[in-house]
């Protein structure tokens, strides 16, 4: 199979191209936009981008050609948003109430740039020091323990220090910034799940009693899906956190139905974090406020108050329309918090809804080749690790847009290489970092066999 590095250089042109488009068409759109300062951003984006594929390159040959480029396009449209919110009440351009965005700091896009550096380093780091991913099979429980912790820790802390609107989901560091690390938890707990499961799958394939025409799993097997259920629900009670306890109990069950390939997890698996969030519902207070805004919004009691982010970002992505405003031309300031919870509100506002939808698509794309990778590999710890964390991006989008568009309860995840913030950002270009591997591995031709090493001379002796 060619390792297609050249049709990759040619998709992050391209994607250097759009994002590049993009930068000059806010730069139009917005007052006091500088050319240098614009195009120090293009310049800055275009190496970072091409140090990572000189790394797929040189470490990782055969890999999948889709996954960096649609990855950086993402990273690329996220910057030009940041850029373009952060100028908003600067410079004359229109904002909320004439200054700038309170939440967002002065050097917003330079730090994104600089997570994306690091995200990008993070990248490298992984294909040079993991060259097979069998390796991490070794670590299954240890990954496991670290992501538990990870996810636990929040719950444990002050709530000055891990509390955001409600919900404990990061590590405040006095002049440092905040980490999010059930970013992290994710990847972790993907590979221990997948080093468990290619263990224990034949166990749980085991079919029990059969209703309506499902073979239901035996009792004495319902012993790990209990057990990530009260885990999430413990998510919901002590950290309120709807998104990552709903990333988590998806992300295991989705596992399980890959490695079993019975109907009968998933249906159950989906059934009892249901039932359990309508009790969260009903007794967390957080929770409880959560599934109020979803279902009256517009009443006078939530209009103004809790439901206030929501309605905003409803009311800009209507304002978008089919098309959109354009790049600059929006007001997508209106929305608290747009840079993290509500970014895709804002693409919503001035891309419209042909803009959304592509980049619906590019997630959907890298969805797909993450799918395929999984189709492809052999070895079934890399086949599950590869199904798993496609389907926890394709969950983490659906959780993300679905609450911003009132389908779900609206959580505090971020959307991946789009909203701000460094964790959300080094975290997603690690996931690419292990497909890139997976992909990789699954298309890398097998070695040619040794021929001709010599003749063999017979003699027969009479």
């Amino acid at each position: 199979m060619p390792g297609r590095r050249r049709a990759e250089l040619q998709l992050i042109a391209l994607a250097i191209g759009v994002v590049a488009f993009a930068f000059v068409n806010v730069g139009l759109s917005l007052r006091g936009s500088a050319v240098s300062t614009i195009g120090g951003y293009i310049v800055m984006f275009a190496v970072i981008t091409l140090v990572a594929h000189l790394a797929v390159r040189r470490w990782a040959p055969y890999a999948d050609p889709l996954l960096v480029p649609l990855a950086a396009l993402l990273n690329g449209l996220g910057i030009v948003m940041i850029y373009r919110l952060h100028e908003a009440g600067r410079n004359g351009n229109p904002s909320a109430n004439g200054s700038p965005i309170s939440t967002l700091a002065s050097d917003a896009v330079t730090m994104q740039i600089l997570y994306t550096v690091i995200g990008i380093g993070c990248f490298i780091a992984f294909l040079i020091f993991f060259k097979e991913p069998r390796v991490l099979q070794r670590y299954t429980y240890i990954f496991g323990t670290i992501g538990i912790v990870l996810i636990a820790l929040p719950a444990v802390l002050p709530a000055s220090i891990s509390e955001v609107q409600g919900a404990k989901i990061q590590i405040a560091i006095p002049g440092l910034g905040s980490i999010q690390p059930e970013e992290f938890a994710k990847l972790f707990l993907a590979v221990s799940f997948s080093g468990y499961l290619v263990v224990k799958r034949d166990v749980l394939s085991l079919a029990g009693k059969r209703v309506l025409g499902l073979d239901l799993p035996r009792g004495r097997d319902l012993g790990p899906i209990l057990a990530m259920w009260v885990f999430a629900m413990l998510l919901l009670v002590f950290e309120s956190d709807i998104g990552t306890s709903s990333v988590f109990m998806g992300l295991f069950v989705a596992m399980i139905y890959i490695a079993t390939n019975r109907t009968s997890w998933l249906l159950l698996g989906f059934g009892m974090f249901v039932a359990g969030a309508l009790i969260a519902g009903s007794v967390i207070a957080h929770v409880t406020e959560r599934f109020d805004i979803w279902l009256h919004p517009f009443s006078p009691q939530n209009i103004n108050g809790n439901a206030y982010q929501l309605v905003q970002g409803l009311y800009g992505m209507g304002n978008g329309g089919v098309l959109g405003r354009g790049l600059g031309g929006g007001q997508p300031f209106w929305t608290p918090l747009v840079q993290s919870d509500l970014i895709f509100t804002a693409f919503g506002e001035e891309l419209g809804l042909t803009g959304v939808m592509a980049l619906l698509l590019i997630y959907g794309l890298i969805v797909q080749r993450g799918l395929r990778t999984a189709v492809m590999i052999k070895d079934p710890f890399s086949k599950l690790l590869a199904g798993g964390l496609s389907f926890m991006l394709a969950l983490q989008i659906f959780v993300i847009v679905g609450g911003v568009t009132r389908l779900i309860p609206l959580t505090g995840i971020t959307t991946p290489w789009l909203s701000q913030g460094g964790s959300s950002l080094i975290a997603s270009w690690i996931m690419v970092a292990i497909l890139i591997r997976l992909s990789d591995t699954a298309r890398r031709p097998a070695p040619k066999p040794i021929q001709d090493e010599g003749l063999t001379q017979v003699v027969s002796l009479k």
